[in-house]
């Protein structure tokens, strides 16, 4: 359908698996975790096709009356729920859209798709920058980055919920038959592990990692006993700033406020890897973060790797709007205690976007 439309195919986190990201025809994902070009061709396109999709942030859709809508879904109900549709299709998304391709014709004009193609370019080699830094302290893009070294091409991919998602969405590229999952509903903490858990036992043979948060991880971490009882060949990847970062990013970023009643009490989830019977790897500098990775994927059985990240790193959106820009500024001026190492590094993402 895409290629006879000459159209992008933009995917919600959900949906992250259904198309490999190196596929030409792609911009990746939309909303809060997506990428600038998803953001920016919907802002512009004339025609959408939702299939299969509940996407449920309605300010990343086009303006209503902007641009005609079909939508397919096996609910009827959903139909018309997000954006104003045209046209409803009720069916499995497969069966519609091969319905639909003999009368879709080919469209010859491709200005739209290569202008978009062109801004996924640049935005993958901003991705590719970000996900390189060798600065101190580590960045969190930068272990999500690394992974994709380790990663087979029927890996299993199980994320938590909070900053880390962002990292995952942005920086874990899917090809071949990977599968992705995160939870869908707003602020799930702790699902990372029993998702791992159910892949790693309805998939025996295949390569299951859990990418997590230190507040996901220390709410279920009694998870990793039953993970080694079982010597169940889980890669626990556990980003640790010792904060719930979504809460304080949300704090700034959509209140105006400073972080409030979000520090963790630090913990070493290492030691505790190794208390449970899981080989445990500690990292903190980005030139090492390869080897750890390296080390801990070829262990056999569980592991748990603890990258210990920089707390000031905002998972910023593709595109800001004028709004967060302005209730970001009012936190940093009403006493954000870490507010000049948050602009620091917030200056650096943007000189490095600009270059």
């Amino acid at each position: 359908m895409a290629e006879k439309l000459g159209a992008p195919i933009v995917k919600p986190l959900l949906g992250k698996a259904v198309v490999p990201d190196d596929h030409p025809y792609t911009t990746g994902g939309v909303g809060l975790l997506g990428t600038a070009p998803s953001q920016e061709l919907l802002q512009e396109c004339d025609t959408l096709i939702l299939a299969g999709t509940s996407f449920p942030y309605m300010e990343f859709y086009p303006k209503p009356r902007q641009a005609r809508a079909v939508q397919i879904d096996l609910d009827p109900a959903r139909i018309g729920l997000r954006y104003p549709v045209e046209v409803g299709l009720v069916g499995q998304c497969w069966d519609v859209i091969r319905a639909l391709l003999p009368l879709v014709e080919d469209k010859p004009r491709r200005d739209f798709l290569s202008r978009t193609q062109e801004k996924m370019r640049r935005w993958n080699d901003l991705m590719e920058q970000r996900g390189s830094r060798s600065d101190k302290p580590l960045k969190p893009q930068v272990v999500a980055h690394r992974l994709n070294d380790y990663l087979a091409d029927d890996a299993i991919i199980c994320c938590d919920t909070g900053t880390v998602t962002t990292w995952a969405a942005r920086h874990i590229k899917i090809r071949g038959t990977m599968e992705f999952s995160a939870s869908g509903t707003l602020a799930t903490m702790a699902c990372g592990l029993p998702y791992a858990i159910g892949a790693a036992i309805a998939y025996p043979g295949r390569q299951v990692v859990a990418f997590m948060g230190d507040g996901g991880f220390t709410m279920l971490m009694g998870e990793l006993a039953t993970i080694v009882k079982y010597n169940l060949s889980i890669k626990i990847i556990v980003i640790k700033n010792n904060v719930l970062g979504m809460i304080k990013w949300e704090q700034i970023a959509f209140e105006g406020n400073p972080q409030y009643g979000v520090q963790l009490q630090p913990i070493d989830f290492a030691a505790f890897g190794r208390a449970c019977g899981a080989a445990a790897y500690s990292v903190d500098d980005p030139a090492l973060v390869p080897d750890v990775l390296r080390q801990a994927f070829r262990s056999p059985g569980p592991a748990v790797i603890e990258a210990t990240v920089d707390p000031s790193e905002p998972p910023l959106p593709g595109k800001i709007s004028v709004d967060q820009a302005w209730q970001f500024a009012k936190a940093l001026a009403r006493g954000q205690k870490d507010r000049w190492e948050i602009i620091k590094t917030v200056a650096e993402d943007k000189v490095r976007e600009v270059v």
